[in-house]
């Protein structure tokens, strides 16, 4: 009982906190529902951009990864930082001059009004096909172990999860709805810090209980029995058999990834519109340089638990890897502490849930309803379109959450499996759009459809004997000869400069360049002294 109290105690405190901070705010307007009015720091925006990107499924899928694999996995985390220097000295600055709302907006500044349709009519489509049902039924998986749903009501675990799976989303519903980006943003604050502190105290209570009191004694005895466990360079074949199975071989760190982090924090509509609704320059680039921070700390969370789960357990959950982290905290942490780690880690799910509905919910409304349904809508009736958009994305989520069960190699690979549909051949057109300024509006279209097609045929079709990633890196590469090949056939007929329309202050951050340094050379330390081990 105490663990539910306490649980609801934090949850009602993120609810009531958030609405009193939103007490003054004009939601009816673009700028304020969108965009939470371009009024947000550096501390909340990198806060907001944490937790929309961590959430279950890198809690349960990377640390049941990492439990079988070990910390091969953590490239996805570190290489984030670099992506995200870009994202602060090149990107968001430009966004920012341009006053964009949405990515798909430059699309239509740069290219035409066709390819920014066809870029948002996809963004939705990959958030409501990837990224909302995994997200919720990794978060049904960890309630549901913690508290026992189905013991507490008396009925199925499927069952359980069903309800669990509806009761978050309804939740998350309500805050994307009601409160738009800054409601999101400040409860995603809260959440994220929350789930920072909580997430720690579960490796640091686990060792302390390995060390009998001593963490350091605790880490090395997890250390000596799989050093390999460590390794942070995987040894897995990248081409040929077993590369469709192996989970992060070293050489894909030099194709696909690099792509995928450049487009995941720098161009993904809901992360960057964090940066896109800041006060001013300064502020977006101490968000994003705080989140790469952030994320250098990050596998203390996400992957050493995995590996701690494979002192406790051995390797008799390889089977079943996406309960290992459920089960440890069932072990390690005190009653008192369930019930509010069950709180953030709802959190959690909350911020990457209604984030993802708020950014399809912009991009339906200024990108599709506003030019195509409605081109005399005004701010008020926007607004209702975007709460209507996230109510009808949030049912079908639901309803498709429970069916992403059983992933074979885990739910957090299956998740960038299917993101590959997508995140590549969009970044493709972006990336040509700064820097290849011969690519035409027809160009980028058949880049773009050329994409799509050559990864869906490559993996699920073919199933080419080559780790997906590396088809990333190839699609990319093909994406770019496809767009000029047509560019030299239909050539642009149109001039594009980036202009200053003076909405935020553009000034940079005087710490940037230095923070950025700093950020890249941790990384490549972490590569340096744990790709031996």
């Amino acid at each position: 009982m105490f663990q539910f109290l306490s649980f609801l105690a934090f949850t009602a405190f993120v609810a009531f906190y958030a609405t009193w901070k939103l007490r003054k705010d004009n939601l009816n307007s673009q700028d304020g529902y969108f965009l939470g009015g371009r009024s947000l720091t550096g501390i909340v925006i990198a806060g907001s951009m944490l937790l929309t990107n961590i959430s279950t499924e890198h809690l349960i899928g990377m640390n049941g990864s990492s439990y079988k694999n070990g910390a091969i996995i953590i490239a996805w985390e570190v290489t984030s930082a670099i992506a995200l220097v870009v994202a602060a000295l090149y990107f968001v600055p430009r966004y920012l001059k341009m006053g964009l709302t949405t990515i798909p907006e430059f699309l239509e500044k740069r290219f035409d009004g066709l390819t920014r349709t066809i870029i948002a009519f996809l963004l939705i489509v990959s958030f409501v096909t990837t990224l909302l049902p995994i997200v919720l039924y990794t978060g049904a998986i960890n309630i549901e172990s913690i508290f026992e749903i189905s013991n507490l009501l008396g009925v199925t675990k499927g069952q359980g999860l069903w309800i669990t799976v509806l009761v978050v989303g309804i939740i998350g519903a309500i805050y994307a709805i009601f409160g738009g980006l800054k409601m999101v943003a400040y409860t995603d604050t809260i959440n994220g810090y929350g789930l920072l502190i909580a997430g720690l105290a579960v490796p640091i209570i686990a060792l302390w209980d390995i060390g009998n009191g001593n963490i350091v004694s605790g880490l090395i005895k997890v250390f000596d029995h799989a050093p390999e466990k460590f390794n942070v360079i995987s040894r897995e074949t990248s081409i040929g058999p077993g590369s469709r199975e192996a989970i992060l071989p070293f050489s894909v760190l030099f194709t696909g990834i690099i792509i995928n982090q450049l487009y995941f924090w720098t161009m993904h509509q809901s992360i960057i519109q964090r940066a896109l609704g800041a006060v001013n320059l300064k502020e977006a680039q101490k968000g994003l340089l705080y989140t790469g921070v952030l994320k250098l700390l990050i596998p203390i969370v996400i992957i050493l638990p995995g590996i701690i789960g494979f002192y406790y357990f051995g390797d008799s959950l390889y089977e079943e890897q996406d309960t290992v982290y459920p089960l440890l905290l069932k072990k390690v942490l005190p009653l008192w502490m369930t019930g509010f780690f069950v709180a953030v880690v709802m959190g959690a799910v909350l911020s990457t849930f209604n984030s993802a509905l708020n950014s399809a919910a912009t991009i339906f409304s200024l990108g599709i309803y506003k030019r195509y349904i409605n081109q005399e809508a005004g701010e008020t009736q926007l607004v209702t379109i975007g709460k209507l958009t996230s109510a009808g994305l949030a049912i079908f989520a639901i309803t498709v959450a429970p069916f992403v069960a059983n992933a074979p190699e885990g739910l957090y690979q299956l998740l960038q499996q299917l993101n590959g549909i997508f995140f590549i051949p969009m970044a493709s057109v972006i990336l040509a759009g700064f820097f290849f300024p011969k690519v035409s509006a027809t160009g980028a279209k058949a880049g773009l459809l050329f994409g799509l097609a050559f990864y869906i045929i490559m993996y699920f079709f073919l199933q080419v004997e080559m780790h997906f990633v590396h088809i990333w890196g190839i699609e990319f590469v093909l994406n770019v000869l496809v767009m000029h090949l047509v560019s030299m056939m239909v050539p642009r007929t149109n001039r594009f400069t980036i202009e200053d329309v003076g909405i935020v202050d553009t000034e940079s951050w005087k710490y940037a360049k230095v923070l950025s340094g700093i950020l890249i050379v941790i990384t490549l330390l972490i590569f340096i002294l744990l790709g031996n081990v």
